[in-house]
């Protein structure tokens, strides 16, 4: 079954995350990505390592990082310097629907490569530009850092221990939010090209993602005017929404309503809380979310994990178990809906989280060596390098 970018080309200059991200989604969905890199060592993610991977004869096929974002490009190692390469890039993205850069604004009109220029013989292409602070205002011309981003935006300042250090996430999640709002703009443009014969600009800026990405959080500051604070693992608006102490460890209780609480409280042999005013209702409960813990901590650091998420489970009080990336992958329901992958060459890899019609459409090979595909995709387009004029 065709996938659904098939015949779609994206030329892509962008490195390290979010650009890549939005990229190999493409890639995923069928698209032609070219990644076009700097012949003097890439994209830098190749590394940033350790861990690196290597070959089956030991070579060395870059860092694991850049394994993560890269899956099923071709690379093509063009220095924009170079006049014939700089000629060549401009033939390619003639015949390219899509382009991905993430340059700083402005960094790539002086080499003829702006959305201006190239939309002129160009006109139906779609151009993402993706920065830290967007195309204009007073932080325009400023690099992008996703942990930067995820200071400025607002949000660690709701994440970590209320008496320790705000805190980042365990991933660059400003990086990986930006190229999955990248994608659905860029699906969205692609639409339009087809249907109205015009391309679009589209200015993304890591900063106004991380920001939109609030949520609830966001609302809950325009609604009273208070900003939210750290909570650690409990949640602004509803209790008991957070981790909780076993006797071998932690779990998470995500109760949602008044009904998984009275079940949660029988299953612990203790209804009465249930009929406590104090945490009667989810509002009650979350005025009331220091007593709560409290009490139901002294219980369930009796029970063992397994036993306690079973007894959930089994009553439909929502829970779960806090689980390492290993134990994650050794996850039977991960497993057999079969997330890891191993690619062309036998490097692992994680396919991409959906499936359409029942079939993934993740493309299994491998990231790409810099500069192997460069030859084979100037020839399809001039049979070779340019004349030089």
């Amino acid at each position: 079954m065709p996938k659904p970018l098939e015949g779609i080309r994206v030329v892509e200059l962008a490195r390290v995350l979010a650009g890549p991200w939005a990229g190999q989604l493409l890639g995923d969905f069928g698209a032609d990505v070219i990644k076009i890199e700097n012949p003097d060592g890439g994209d830098e993610t190749r590394h940033w390592g350790p861990p690196f991977i290597k070959g089956a004869n030991s070579e060395d096929l870059s860092a694991a990082y850049f394994h993560s974002t890269n899956r099923g490009k071709r690379s093509a190692a063009l220095d924009l310097k170079n006049p014939e390469h700089l000629a060549a890039l401009k033939k390619l993205i003639n015949s390219a629907d899509v382009v991905i850069e993430n340059y700083k604004v402005g960094g790539l009109k002086k080499f003829g490569l702006d959305y201006e220029s190239v939309s002129k013989t160009n006109p139906k292409l779609v151009y993402c530009s993706i920065t830290g602070f967007g195309q204009n205002g007073p932080y325009a011309h400023r690099a992008g850092y996703d942990f930067i981003i995820q200071g400025m935006s607002g949000f660690m300042s709701i994440t970590g221990e209320p008496d320790g250090q705000p805190m980042k996430a365990g991933v660059a999640i400003t990086d990986i939010l930006t190229g999955l709002y990248a994608v659905a703009a860029i699906n969205a443009a692609l639409v339009q090209a087809l249907k109205q014969n015009k391309g679009s600009h589209i200015d993304i800026a890591l900063m106004e993602v991380m920001a939109a990405s609030l949520a609830n959080q966001n609302m809950n500051y325009l609604a009273t005017g208070t900003a939210p604070s750290r909570l650690g693992n409990a949640h602004p608006n509803i209790a008991p929404y957070q981790v909780i102490p076993v006797q071998d460890g932690h779990i998470i209780l995500a109760v949602g309503n008044d009904g998984q609480f009275a079940r949660l409280c029988e299953i612990l042999k203790v209804g009465e809380l249930a009929r406590n005013p104090l945490f009667l209702t989810n509002q009650s409960r979350v005025e009331n979310r220091s007593a709560l813990t409290e009490q139901l901590a002294a219980i369930t650091s009796n029970w063992k994990r397994d036993t306690l998420i079973e007894a959930c489970e089994n009553h439909a009080v929502p829970v779960g178990a806090i689980n390492t990336i290993e134990d994650m992958f050794n996850d039977p329901h991960v497993k057999a809906r079969e997330l890891q992958i191993a690619t062309s060459l036998g490097v692992p890899g994680v396919r991409s989280p959906f499936f359409i019609n029942g079939g993934t459409t993740s493309n299994n090979a491998t990231a790409p060596a810099l500069g192997a595909d460069t030859e084979s995709i100037l020839h399809e387009l001039t049979g070779g390098w340019p004349a030089k004029s």
